[in-house]
């Protein structure tokens, strides 16, 4: 059997495979009111499908963790009650299927307040939008309004936000939490020198500007259960310092490993590994599998667990790169959306041990 197809376990949970879901925002729920960042019928038929198409982890969307937070006014939110309740549904027809149900709770900085991508993806113009945070009083790119720069007990405030939205999670039925630290949203600004230009104690030093999402780690890992892993994505690079006609400061590989280590020594399980979002204008050579040099990179350094996403879209690339040991698991983005089926699609063409629902059978 091919090992995309062995299970893995981190702590006290086994995940049955390595084939796994990416966080991907569907941009559906009510923007205002109730409903308000509430999952409705769209999300949960989104998740089933891909559930009961055999997929191993699935990690829902960005998940606000306050209405400021939110990408768009159509994105998922865990700031109430109300919102977790509804997610119950989601996470108990996952658990049916045999697929372990998963969350990335978020903050966008200064990415927040944008429309859907159908609608443009440019700042919200209507009384839907509002004012945009950010670690420093820069705009993420030129037409973009300037976010207003957090103070130090705003700072505070977010992290508890990330706390109650763990416990929440937990209270839905989640048995994966991940801090999204990634694609430019709130944590990614502060950990990179090219949005971070304060003076502070969350700047200019590598550990000033890493220590906003230690403490957000740290107050998630508290209200986590021991024996529940805590995930962490991370741009491991902006894309910047690659190239070498970009005189500009950036996040790098190197940074990556360093802060790895310390993810590692504050509870974190795994390291889900991407890469840019952070500057609009960087030149990323983009080509399957990509971003699997920097996530192998921090395997062997550190010997922290990872995933990787990145155009991987081949059942046999996904085989070869759990099995040469390059990552642990394999995240998939579009190719699930594209085929919510791909991994009993997978486990055919490699010999793994994966069945279809008994409602389907008659279809193998």
């Amino acid at each position: 059997m091919s090992a995309l197809f062995q299970p893995l376990t981190l702590r006290s949970l086994t995940v049955p495979h390595r084939a796994w879901m990416a966080p991907m925002c569907q941009y559906s729920a009510e923007a205002a009111g109730p409903g308000a960042g509430v999952a409705n019928d769209w999300h949960f038929a989104h998740y089933a499908a891909r559930a009961a198409g055999g997929t191993g982890l699935i990690l829902l969307e960005a998940t606000a963790v306050s209405p400021e937070g939110r990408i768009s006014p159509g994105d998922l939110g865990l700031w109430n009650d109300t919102q977790a309740e509804a997610l119950r549904r989601i996470t108990a027809f996952l658990k049916q299927q045999g697929t372990v149900p998963g969350i990335q709770i978020a903050h966008a900085g200064r990415k927040a307040s944008t429309e859907a991508p159908w609608r443009g993806g440019g700042p919200v113009e209507s009384e839907e939008g509002w004012r945009t945070l950010a670690p420093s009083p820069l705009p993420f790119r030129d037409g973009h309004p300037v976010p207003a720069e957090l103070t130090v007990d705003q700072i505070k405030e977010v992290v508890g936000q990330f706390a109650a939205s763990a416990r929440r999670a937990l209270a839905a039925g989640f048995e994966v939490v991940e801090v999204h630290g990634a694609h430019g949203y709130l944590i990614n600004e502060f950990l990179s020198p090219h949005s971070n230009r304060r003076t502070d104690e969350y700047g200019g030093s590598f550990e000033n500007r890493t220590r906003f999402a230690l403490e957000v780690v740290d107050a998630v890992r508290a209200v986590w259960p021991d024996e529940l892993p805590v995930f962490f994505r991370i741009s491991a690079t902006d894309w910047l310092t690659e190239n070498p006609e970009d005189a500009r400061e950036g996040w790098t590989g190197d940074d990556t490993v360093r802060f790895a280590r310390d993810l590692r020594a504050h509870g974190v399980d795994l390291l889900d590994v991407s890469t840019g979002g952070l500057a609009p204008d960087a030149r990323i050579p983009v080509g399957p599998g990509y971003q699997v040099p920097f996530a192998q990179r921090v395997k062997e350094e550190t010997g922290l667990p990872v995933a990787v996403a990145g155009l991987i879209t081949d059942p046999q690339h996904a085989g070869k790169i759990v099995t040469e040991g390059a990552a642990d698991a394999v995240l998939l983005g579009r190719e699930l959306l594209r085929d919510p089926f791909w991994a009993q699609r997978a486990a055919g063409a490699l010999g793994g041990d994966l069945r279809a629902p008994r409602q389907y059978a008659r279809a193998h």
